[in-house]
């Protein structure tokens, strides 16, 4: 799987964090969010600033075990009514966060929810918990949400990286499979140069490149849409899928199963 320095996820997370906290200056924290209906924007922030909390926690005290995922989970009983209170709240979870980062340096090594992963693990899934909720609390206030290109190259990087772990391809208690002969995506972004992502779902194991070229399905969009189709948001009208559908489908449920 591909990494980033902790200095370039601490950078991205700051960054990521002032923009959420910007999208939702002055907004009705009590609106639901489309994406998360469980939830109301006040609640979504609780969940961002939580996450990172969490994390912080978890580098903090050099766990060897897991934490409690409260902070994450228990949402409900905040009924803020101020979004400069939780601005401020999510710009102060995300600087400890970061100092947490600092505290440790690269080599530590501690608990991580996927196992023997290193401390970035932690730095990746704070990035990507602020990207992808950033955008639900756009669609939520109804603004625009740009990402940085090279922050949703390195997302579906990622991802591509779960496609390869057994807990995604192997076929269980009934469950369909999802390798076969002739079984191949192509996720092409059609607002950047270069090539897109290329998932080989072979008889001999799954293997992705960047790369181009005919697929059993192909997914064309924008990069940062690619990016939110993959963490199951509503983006499909504005992509172009050609040729198997069923098997993108399967496929991202299968590489979404750490989310579950």
């Amino acid at each position: 799987m591909t990494h980033w320095s902790l200095d370039r996820y601490c950078a991205a997370i700051l960054d990521e964090t002032d923009r959420l906290r910007a999208l939702v200056k002055g907004a009705d924290v009590t609106a639901r969010v489309p994406t998360c209906p469980a939830w109301n924007l006040g609640q979504l922030l609780r969940h961002v600033g939580g996450a990172h909390r969490w994390a912080e926690t978890v580098v903090r005290t050099r766990a060897t075990q897991e934490v409690p995922h409260d902070l994450v989970d228990d949402v409900f009983h905040y009924d803020d009514c101020d979004p400069a209170v939780l601005g401020g709240w999510l710009a102060d979870g995300a600087r400890e966060l970061v100092e947490a980062f600092t505290a440790a340096g690269e080599d530590v090594r501690v608990w991580t929810a996927m196992p023997d992963q290193p401390v970035t693990f932690w730095a990746r899934h704070a990035l990507f918990e602020t990207v992808v909720h950033r955008a639900d609390a756009a669609r939520t206030v109804g603004a625009a949400s740009t990402l940085d290109p090279a922050v949703a190259r390195h997302g579906l990087d990622v991802w591509m990286g779960f496609g390869l772990l057994p807990e995604a391809y192997e076929a269980g208690d009934g469950a369909e499979p999802l390798l076969g002969e002739g079984r191949s995506l192509c996720f092409t972004p059609s607002d950047r140069p270069g090539p897109g992502w290329f998932v080989d779902l072979g008889p001999d194991g799954p293997r992705w490149e960047h790369a181009g070229g005919p697929a059993a399905a192909t997914v064309r969009g924008p990069l940062a849409d690619l990016l939110l189709l993959m963490y199951g948001r509503p983006v499909h009208d504005r992509l172009r899928i050609h040729g198997d559908r069923l098997l993108v489908d399967l496929w991202l449920r299968r590489t979404g199963f750490w989310l579950n």
